[in-house]
């Protein structure tokens, strides 16, 4: 399973990077061309939610079939750092796929104000040549 955690993580990334370069001030003219590339990206990017969706309920599976480990004559001293470590990537990957969501929604809201202020530009531009 660590492959889909590995895509995920660039997902994220490649998410991060496009609304850090989108918001960035002064980057007007590479912000036409990142502009037609992040709208031509969002639809492929989409496939993420279902993607979190399902590594989510992945992460719960395992919690709930763990084995318990809550006295300590119960687990060996190797056994309760397994789970512990377990424990600590479940919330690892929880905190990646909650980024993961959050970048998306940003980058398509983002996305979205940036082209309305395209378009409310080029109508002032139109008003502005017409007087």
């Amino acid at each position: 399973m660590a492959l889909e955690w590995v895509v995920l993580g660039y997902a994220a990334g490649a998410e991060a990077i496009m609304l850090l370069l989108l918001t960035i001030p002064g980057l007007d003219p590479l912000r036409k061309g990142l502009l037609t590339v992040t709208r031509s990206l969002l639809r492929p990017f989409l496939s993420i939610v279902p993607f979190c969706l399902f590594l989510l309920m992945d992460i719960y599976w395992k919690y709930e079939t763990r084995p318990s480990c809550e006295s300590a004559e119960s687990c060996t001293p190797s056994e309760h750092l397994r789970h512990q470590k377990s424990i600590m990537k479940s919330q690892r990957n929880a905190l990646l796929i909650a980024s993961a969501l959050i970048f998306y929604w940003l980058l398509y809201s983002v996305t979205s104000l940036v082209v309305r202020m395209e378009q409310l530009n080029k109508r002032v531009e139109k008003l502005k040549d017409l007087d």
